[in-house]
């Protein structure tokens, strides 16, 4: 029983740590005169991949590798089907051109790019291996510095055009509703935040890995489950809120833009921190959010917007995923 409360602390440390850490760098961004735009494309963006960060990179340098994967992946397949088709169900998503045309073909590039990096398709065992289930495949240290290279591409790529827009008056900033912190207490916000991100990250990766091992699960399971939900939330919370509010054009581009991230910043850094050994199941997942990614695309582009039935059918998706995994 103490297990299950410690894995809700972690999440709850994780989800407020994440929202303290943004608040606090949001208002030393104010404070310095960096642009809006500039704090939401980086400081707001990274701060709610940071608990499938902590999760991933802790689980990494412990060696549970099989968690550190198949909670990024998990939790991109997540995003795409339940959290968008959540919002879609609360209200019709409008997909954003911009979004149509870069990011998110970016993502299932880059999608494509961490599968053959993980399988490694040239070399003669990587088929007979991911065939028979016993193969044993690898996230190393120079694949961790590729993804990490496209996310500094990225990143530089969108604040370059971010800025090429306001200079042209294409991007109206939205009125401040809250003055910054003061510089004391931003600096306490993000001190907290920290430490609540990497106490948080610790009890839920030891904390499901101990229910793994108690239920005979495997941490390939947990990590797309329960910990790829809990890491989630934020993105979760996110979508639903803006979707009530009738910002549900917003809702496609957080989700897109969070999945960029987990993949090249997170399991980036995972693997140049630290190699990580990849189990077949891992490559059959990443194959899968592929697919997933090509279905919502294809939805988003046709009709330019995720309307009701669009969100049924994502979580129906996902709910046969669910179920795959479980029988597995």
């Amino acid at each position: 029983m103490v297990v299950y409360v410690w894995l809700i602390v972690g999440f709850v440390l994780l989800i407020k740590g994440a929202d303290f850490f943004v608040d606090g760098s949001s208002s030393v961004a104010k404070l310095l005169r960096i642009p809006t735009i500039i704090i939401g494309l980086t400081v707001v963006a990274f701060g709610t991949s940071l608990p499938e960060a902590s999760v991933s990179i802790t689980a990494a340098l412990q060696g549970k590798n099989d968690l550190a994967v198949s909670n990024v992946i998990g939790s991109n397949i997540f995003n795409l089907l339940v959290v968008l088709g959540a919002s879609a169900l609360v209200q019709p998503v409008k997909t954003k051109w911009s979004v149509i045309k870069k990011e998110f073909p970016f993502s299932i590039v880059i999608t494509a790019v961490l599968l053959l990096l993980m399988w490694k398709p040239i070399q003669r065992e990587a088929f007979s291996g991911l065939v028979s289930g016993k193969g044993s495949f690898i996230l190393g240290r120079f694949s961790g510095l590729v993804l990490l290279t496209l996310f500094i591409y990225y990143l530089y790529s969108t604040i370059r055009q971010a800025l090429e827009y306001r200079r042209e008056g294409k991007l109206i900033e939205p009125e401040e509703d809250m003055k910054p912190l003061s510089p004391g207490k931003s600096a306490v916000f993000i001190i907290a935040g920290l430490i609540g991100i990497v106490i948080g990250g610790d009890l839920v990766v030891d904390s499901a890995t101990e229910i793994a091992v108690r239920f005979g699960m495997s941490q390939t399971f947990i990590g797309l489950t329960i910990v790829a939900l809990g890491t989630s939330l934020p993105e979760l919370v996110t979508s639903m809120v803006a979707a009530g509010k009738g910002e549900n054009d917003l809702a496609l581009g957080n989700v897109v833009g969070s999945n960029i991230f987990n993949i090249l910043l997170i399991l980036g850094a995972s693997s140049a921190i630290f190699p990580i050994a990849v189990a077949p199941t891992a490559i059959y997942d990443t194959i899968i959010l592929i697919a997933a990614s090509l279905v919502v695309y294809f939805c988003a582009v046709t009709k330019r917007v995720l309307k009701r039935g669009e969100g049924a059918l994502f979580i129906v998706i996902y709910a046969a995923f669910f179920v795959y995994i479980l029988l597995r």
